[in-house]
Formats: structure tokens, C-alpha cells, sequence
């Protein structure tokens, strides 16, 4: 992800992603872990999630 996100964010996206995958959403990366929220941060790390964060806004 070119974007640096806080850990709010980080959370939230990893959060939202691990819901999707528990959902029966497809894993995006090789993995032996089952947990949804593992396989969501691994996906972080990789740098493969489609999500984008908007910051500020009124």
C-alpha cells in the first residue's frame, strides 16, 4: 500500500477484510492459518488488500 496508515486504520481494514473472508470471500494469498483475522493480516503484510481509507471529510 503506497498510503501509510495509522493504527486505527490498519485495524479496520484488517477487521473489515477478516469479516469477508469468514463470509466465504476468496483468500488472496498462500496460507496454512485458518483464523479469518490471520489470513486478513497476512494479506495486510503482503500488501494485497483492495481497500482504501478516506481521511477527514465534512
Amino acid at each position: 500500500m503506497s498510503q501509510r496508515y495509522n493504527r486505527y486504520e490498519k485495524a479496520r481494514i484488517i477487521g473489515a477484510r477478516a469479516l469477508q473472508i469468514a463470509y466465504g470471500a476468496p483468500v488472496l494469498v498462500q496460507t496454512e492459518s485458518t483464523e479469518p483475522i490471520l489470513i486478513a493480516a497476512e494479506e495486510y503484510d503482503a500488501d494485497v488488500l483492495p481497500f482504501t481509507v478516506k481521511r477527514g471529510g465534512r
